[in-house]
């Protein structure tokens, strides 16, 4: 689902109980986020089961999402969602087990594009779920 006119971008963190990459994850998206001073709204979701992570189209933890798309070129067409652990690989850094932080921009910038300008400036609200 796409950001409504002028609303602010959604993020979820994705990830399951435990993992030891989450704080990395939010970490990461914090970072990215405040630089980028773009009205979001972002969410930590735990996923608990297969069924979860099946109809959340979630590649392992921990994932990003924005607007309702992983971050990471070419995942969309995956279909190996699992509740283990995820490995990114970054022509940088080689393998990672948080996404990129420039993925996490050019989604930023693409859902930001696609919902018409807000006008009033940067501002972020943060929640966390337990279950989607």
């Amino acid at each position: 689902m796409a950001t409504e006119a002028g609303g602010p971008v959604r993020v979820e963190i994705l990830a399951r109980k435990g993992c030891d990459n989450r704080g990395m994850a939010v970490l990461v998206v914090e970072r990215v986020v405040a630089e980028m001073g773009i009205p979001v709204v972002v969410k930590e979701i735990d996923l608990t089961s297969e069924a979860q992570a099946k109809k959340r189209r979630f590649l392992g933890s921990p994932s990003v999402h924005v607007d309702g798309v992983d971050v990471e070129p070419g995942a969309s067409a995956s279909t190996d969602f699992t509740l283990g652990d995820r490995v990114y690989r970054s022509g940088d850094w080689g393998l990672q087990a948080w996404p990129d932080e420039r993925w996490i921009r050019a989604a930023l910038i693409v859902a930001q594009s696609a919902s018409a300008s807000n006008g009033n400036g940067a501002s972020s609200a943060r929640s966390s779920a337990t279950s989607p």
